[in-house]
């Protein structure tokens, strides 16, 4: 069984779709690289996974570990491994990196409405930051509060090194730093193309304008057909 299941995912924000029949299936240790142009749903897809309500699931389902991953919570998704980094992380005053931490890892652990021993907490954070080779004095600061660039990603990779989660979504761009097992190309709510880690460096050199052309003619062609397909079932393996 795969560990995470889209299935034929629609989802609209007010009276505009955006994702259109989006289907996707991911298993532990593999890495899914989603690329496209902006508006292409990328951020969209994130962002129902983690369960903002913003979005609105039209049709479709998506399993996680076999169990209905839309009918819980945002906060349950998170207690059970699901983890963002976000494109433009939000800053929170008043609380500090080290305080966010031992609060969201209490909860990833279990703790309920405990937190996780002070010493224990502090042994495990100086492990990681010393593994990711952070400065200490990034957790005595307000969660982003003035943080640069690169403050900002130290930070939310030191999060998913703490919580340790079962799937990490990042949604921003990582290639430089990731090599994908399966690349997926996006276009107005589908996924049109799937491939391997070389498609990833050709759209890099290439763009997206051979591949939307393509998208363009096979759409033009199954709607003069007249075939009755739902939208996002359209693709075809890059070569």
């Amino acid at each position: 069984m795969a560990d995470l299941e889209i299935r034929d995912l629609t989802v609209q924000v007010e009276d505009k779709v955006i994702l259109k029949g989006a289907n996707l299936t991911l298993s532990k240790g593999e890495v899914h690289a989603l690329m496209g142009p902006n508006g292409s749903g990328k951020s969209t897809l994130a962002n129902v996974l983690m369960g903002n309500p913003f979005y609105q699931v039209v049709k479709g389902e998506v399993l996680y570990k076999g169990q209905d991953l839309l009918a819980m919570s945002p906060d349950e998704r998170a207690r059970r491994g699901l983890f963002i980094a976000f494109q433009y992380p939000v800053s929170i005053p008043g609380v500090t990196m080290s305080s966010f931490l031992r609060t969201a890892v209490s909860a990833r652990r279990g703790y309920d409405k405990e937190l996780m021993p002070v010493g224990e907490f502090q042994k495990l954070l100086k492990q990681k930051m010393d593994e990711l080779k952070i400065e200490p004095a990034i957790v005595s600061r307000y969660v982003n509060e003035g943080f640069s660039g690169g403050e900002k990603k130290r930070a939310e990779i030191l999060q998913m090194a703490m919580l340790e989660p079962e799937i990490a979504i990042m949604d921003e761009r990582i290639l430089h730093f990731i090599k994908p097992s399966y690349v997926h190309v996006m276009f107005d709510g589908r996924f049109v193309v799937s491939g391997g880690p070389d498609l990833a460096e050709e759209l890099e050199q290439s763009g997206y304008e051979g591949i939307k052309a393509q998208f363009e003619v096979i759409a033009a062609e199954v709607q003069a057909e007249g075939a009755v397909r739902r939208a996002g079932k359209v693709f075809w393996v890059a070569h």
